[in-house]
């Protein structure tokens, strides 16, 4: 039980620290790199014990899955960012997020986040140039955009992306969470 907890924590830091970095995009429209570390670092010790006290329970995928997956992410963002389509600060924390998602949930990760980004980028267009008073704004997401620039806070994309990968691999879904509780030597 206490490796549930113990994954449980790293999964809830991996989701927040997410959080905080949508939350600073929205604000600033930057993502600190020491939150994409902290993403990345919480991994480490999740997918370690996982492995080495229940290595049957398929909780996780292979390393090279997980690998294999942030380095796919990697390269596409590295690109994106090279041609000025997606922010650096986007691209390692969509890479870090693809490290825990793993190849089972990228796929749904990506959908959801594109989902989300267009609707971001539609609101991006529609504030395009308007002056809309937001008296209470601190956003200089809303700011830029209404000045004509087209910004679009992805991270907050990236953070429902996320949430949405989780579930579907299973790291907070309490019938995942219970199955591996259930593990013989994992009481």
């Amino acid at each position: 039980m206490l490796l549930v907890f113990i994954i449980l924590f790293c999964v809830i830091v991996a989701l927040g620290f997410t959080g905080a970095a949508a939350w600073s995009d929205f604000l600033q429209l930057i993502i600190p790199n020491i939150y994409v570390l902290l993403i990345g670092a919480v991994f480490v010790p999740a997918f370690a014990l996982t492995q080495f006290f229940a290595p049957d329970a398929g909780f996780f995928g292979s390393w090279k899955n997980h690998l294999f997956s942030a380095g796919l992410m990697f390269i596409i963002t590295y690109v994106l960012f090279h041609f000025k389509v997606m922010g650096g600060g986007d691209a390692k924390l969509l890479t870090a997020v693809a490290l825990w998602t793993g190849v089972k949930g990228l796929m749904p990760m990506l959908f959801m986040m594109a989902i989300v980004g267009g609707v971001l980028g539609a609101i991006t267009l529609l504030l395009n140039g308007e002056k809309i008073s937001f008296k209470t704004t601190k956003s200089l997401w809303i700011k830029k955009a209404q000045q004509g620039e087209k910004n679009v806070p992805y991270g907050i994309a990236i953070f429902v992306g996320t949430i949405f990968g989780f579930w579907h691999a299973g790291y907070i879904q309490p019938n995942e969470l219970m199955a591996l509780a259930s593990i013989k030597g994992n009481s």
